[in-house]
């Protein structure tokens, strides 16, 4: 009889634990402190690994270190419902020295960031990494009000809820501030 259950329950709980792990994700894992995807004044390159995108975005800024940002990014696999990646690219490159705004085209998710300083703007120029899968993505989208009030702040973005994505950013540029 116990192992009758068993082969009629797990079963069960295979699918429900499926299902369960497709709506909750524990903490968000950066990695230490001191894993940064970049140093001060230097250029980065970082990509999710297949089937997944960015969900948090962790930044801190030094004024001594050429008006610079830190960046670190977590990633997560995308809701199932999406389906698999049927192509990833990267978009145009955001000029260092110029206020932009950009999203994925082609209906594509952040899955990466390339930035390369410049010390003469003391500013990075930016391009995404965008995957876009078999299935379409909502396109209910609008700006997060969680970031930087001011330059210097540091930021710490999560997505909180499944389902929602990254498909873009915007920033702005000061001559003054730089």
């Amino acid at each position: 009889m116990d192992i009758f259950l068993l082969c009629v329950f797990l079963p069960l709980v295979t699918v429900a634990w499926g299902q369960y792990s497709d709506y909750y994700y524990g903490p968000y894992n950066y990695g230490d402190n001191d894993e940064w995807a970049n140093v001060y004044r230097q250029g980065f390159n970082f990509q999710c690994p297949h089937g997944q995108v960015i969900v948090a975005v962790r930044s801190v800024f030094s004024k001594k270190e050429g008006s610079d940002r830190l960046w670190n990014y977590a990633c997560m696999p995308a809701s199932q419902s999406l389906g698999e990646p049927t192509e990833c690219w990267w978009e145009e490159i955001n000029r260092a020295g110029t206020e932009w705004y950009q999203t994925c085209s082609n209906n594509g998710l952040v899955a990466g960031f390339q930035s390369q300083y410049f010390p003469s703007v003391l500013d990075r120029e930016w391009q995404f990494y965008c995957c876009r899968y078999s299935r379409r993505c909502p396109y209910s989208c609008w700006l997060t009000t969680e970031y930087p009030g001011h330059y210097g702040e540091d930021m710490d973005m999560m997505m909180y809820t499944y389902d929602y994505y990254i498909r873009g950013a915007t920033t702005t540029f000061s001559a003054v501030h730089r």
